[in-house]
């Protein structure tokens, strides 16, 4: 009878998946407002609490070590317990971070706030990535994912453009993180509001069986393709030529290019709005088109010129910044939904944590590189260098991944809803 019963349930309407989207979206948007606090505070940092720049990318940079070990471990603890526990506990670690970074002015505290956040926030996102995964595989899912990264980064436009809009709040370096404190209660409240939908859905609507992984053999880790592998290797070398630079970006337009505090904030914030904008149109490209490799390999190319561009000349800053901004659309739209159609469904927490971890190396590293660049060679030239470089093994790597999915393993990256149809129809 039960079973009966059971068949009988509907499956969830599009409407009832788009508002569960929104609402992990919501959550992830406290989550990036938090992280993209630092960078248009830089110079108040410097002035007020005497920063030197490796101090600033330490604040940065901390935040990624924790994860070096802990998205792992997150992405394990995903699959084996269930997303709605793993992304409340995960939200409540960014809210008690970014309020002990805004507590006091002392270095160590500030940095022992952002490892918290660290801590939390990195696992946040695998959660909601596997999320999406499971709730869109087979269905809108890049264009979910791109969404998904519209509002998230909505976050990161309202922290970067702060200074214009809270413009009264930067007469101390700490009123702007008590805000960002306040964001973080936003992830808490979507969190909340997920589990519940989430819990109903179960009840009442027929879902898409999601195996489980009954035992965590890490040796597993290693059988993943090497398909998953280029794709985490693009991971580290895009991200970590953006974010790093994100930190000192305001503070590189005001000394450099002579900038105000807001017009740098707002050159910074154009990769996020032309993210949010972009990244759903180009997910929805590459669910019905494919050719998901060749559109990551355009988006790496296209940050190769822009560092130099912007060190080496008094060009226009809006045309290296939106050639940034184009590739900051593209290749996350494409790149995180290609983890979902390579990995089997029942390892996706896993994939997505050792994923993150790796990447969460690559930030924290070049954090700390840059800083150190800035401060031994008393300008930032070097580390444009630093960051162009990166761009073009960005490039190589997605070559590869091409390569490699063209060939007799490959997983369909390269074919499209609209492929599909075609085949079927056949």
């Amino acid at each position: 009878m039960e079973i009966k019963n059971a068949a009988l349930k509907p499956e969830p309407s599009k409407f009832y998946r788009w508002l569960i989207l929104l609402f992990i979206s919501l959550a992830m948007f406290g989550n990036y407002y938090v992280y993209d606090s630092i960078s248009p505070l830089a110079d108040l940092l410097s002035k007020q609490l005497h920063f030197s720049d490796s101090d600033i990318g330490l604040l940065n940079a901390i935040y990624s070590v924790p994860n070096v070990f802990m998205v792992l471990i997150g992405g394990i603890i995903i699959d084996k317990i269930g997303t709605r526990i793993s992304t409340f506990i995960f939200a409540m670690l960014c809210l008690a971070g970014a309020a002990i970074t805004a507590s006091t002015g002392t270095l160590t505290m500030m940095a022992a706030g952002r490892l918290i956040f660290g801590l939390g926030a990195e696992s946040l996102i695998v959660a909601v990535t596997t999320i999406i995964g499971r709730w869109f595989k087979g269905k809108e899912l890049s264009f979910a994912f791109g969404l998904n990264l519209t509002l998230a980064r909505l976050g990161s436009f309202a922290a970067l453009n702060s200074p214009s809009w809270g413009n009264e709040f930067y007469n101390n370096w700490q009123m702007p993180l008590l805000i960002s404190a306040a964001t973080a209660v936003i992830s808490i409240v979507s969190v909340i509001i997920y589990w519940g939908m989430d819990v109903h859905a179960e009840k009442k609507f027929t879902l898409r069986e999601i195996p489980k992984q009954d035992e965590v053999h890490f040796k597993e880790i290693f059988s993943f393709t090497k398909s998953y592998w280029f794709v985490v290797m693009l991971c580290v070398t895009f991200y970590s030529g953006i974010f790093p630079f994100q930190t000192f970006a305001v503070k590189f337009f005001m000394e450099v290019h002579g900038t105000t505090r807001e017009f740098g904030g707002f050159l910074s914030s154009m990769l996020t709005l032309s993210a949010m904008v972009l990244t759903p149109l180009f997910g929805l490209f590459a669910d019905y088109y494919g050719k998901r490799s060749l559109l990551m390999m355009f988006g790496s190319l296209l940050l190769i010129p822009v560092y130099l561009l912007m060190a080496y000349t008094k060009i226009n800053l809006f045309i290296p910044m939106a050639m940034m901004g184009l590739s900051f659309s593209l290749i996350p739209a494409v790149m995180w939904p290609s983890v979902a159609i390579i990995v089997q469904e029942s390892k996706l927490g896993t994939a997505y944590g050792l994923m993150t971890m790796i990447q969460n190396i690559g930030l924290a590293g070049f954090n700390l590189i840059i800083g150190w660049a800035n401060d031994f060679s008393g300008e930032y030239t070097l580390g444009m260098w630093v960051f162009s470089i990166l761009g073009f093994l960005g490039m190589l790597f997605s070559f590869l991944l091409r390569r490699s999915e063209l060939g007799p393993r490959g997983h369909g990256l390269e074919t499209g809803i609209s492929k599909k149809i075609q085949v079927s129809e056949t």
